[in-house]
């Protein structure tokens, strides 16, 4: 996986779980509109930003400098 690939999943995951902790601020709003299926898309936006931050990790990063 190249760098900039790297570099995309990273920020991806990590936007990911910024909105994951909007939604978990507005949890008591959204659980009145919405039910237990806020909880659900809580947990799938939690799980996708941590599944991007971690795909890359089982292959060592490559050094372009040397």
């Amino acid at each position: 996986m190249n760098d900039s690939q790297r570099a995309r999943n990273f920020w991806l995951g990590n936007a990911a779980l910024a909105v994951a902790l909007v939604l978990l601020l507005e949890m008591d709003r959204l659980w009145h509109a919405m039910g237990v299926w806020a909880f659900v898309l809580w947990a799938v936006v939690a799980g996708v930003g941590a599944y991007l931050l971690t795909v890359d990790k089982k292959k060592p990063p490559t050094n372009s400098g040397e």
